[in-house]
């Protein structure tokens, strides 16, 4: 077993077509609630985003992506100067507001592949970036996603993007294999068989499952914001998987699952007489 329970990273989606809770936290204010509340429940980072992901969706401007993300960036701030945040985009107009604001890092779903700027703005500013592999854009991604060896190609995208980030400067870097971003049912299956595989790119590993399609294609549950206790049992099933980074919306319930997972290690290494 390993010694530490993942980093739990709760989600606070600033968009109003988000597929998970359809706009609950559009409202700046909301939005701020909703991420203190995020805190109390056990989340150890904030991933803040403005501009929704979800299989189908337009890009926004960035002057709308940064009205959105950085008034709740700074309302976190107010209250709370020390959780990290993530600002969740692949601007770099947007992640510099952000990072100006009191983000402390990047998490873009291109890998710096959308803005050219991105890899040197993360460089300059010394901060971590979150390279995810995706197939396609949002807007295509589901269309007809179709891989020789699933893990194989994901591990050499992300692979290449480490080196590319690298030779540009960035230091600190974690990795997202994308589930459900041009992605099948079994190859979301299969990504999710053989995260040892991707331990080996020798970074940290963010796994973001929670809600997603794949979910209900194996539970039947239609609803994204009743795939909670399936996103937390899956999370249950891979808790000793190479993870750092676990991304949820339900921080409540992973928090149990996290302080249950502890209790369980504390017995492991100290075995019941019998």
């Amino acid at each position: 077993m390993k010694r530490d329970f993942p980093r739990i990273v709760g989600i606070v989606n600033v968009t109003p077509d988000s597929f998970s809770d359809g706009g609950r936290y559009f409202d700046p204010d909301r939005a701020i609630e909703h991420a203190l509340s995020l805190i109390e429940d056990g989340a150890d980072m904030l991933d803040i985003g403005g501009e929704s992901t979800r299989p189908g969706s337009l890009s926004v401007e960035a002057s709308e992506e940064l009205r959105r993300v950085v008034p709740v960036i700074k309302g976190v701030r107010r209250v709370n100067p020390f959780i990290p945040i993530s600002i969740d985009t692949t601007k770099a107009i947007v992640a510099e507001a952000a990072l100006d604001a009191g983000a402390s890092m990047v998490n873009d779903i291109s890998a710096g592949r959308f803005d050219s700027a991105m890899l040197d703005l993360v460089a300059s500013r010394g901060v971590p970036i979150i390279l995810m592999h995706m197939q396609g854009t949002p807007r295509t991604m589901q269309l007809n996603p179709t891989y020789t060896n699933v893990v194989e190609e994901v591990f050499e995208f992300l692979r290449e993007r480490i080196q590319i980030a690298r030779q540009r400067g960035v230091t600190s870097l974690v990795v997202d294999v994308g589930i459900g971003f041009g992605k099948t049912l079994e190859h979301n299956l299969e990504l999710l068989r053989h995260l040892d595989r991707f331990a080996t790119l020798g970074v940290p590993i963010m796994l973001g499952i929670s809600r997603k399609r794949f979910l209900g294609e194996v539970t039947g549950i239609e609803v994204p914001a009743e795939r909670d206790v399936a996103t937390a049992l899956v999370h249950a099933l891979l808790v000793n998987a190479p993870i750092e980074y676990i991304r949820v919306h339900n921080v409540r319930l992973i928090a149990q699952l996290k302080s249950l997972w502890y209790a369980l290690a504390k017995a492991d290494s100290h075995p019941v007489a019998r």
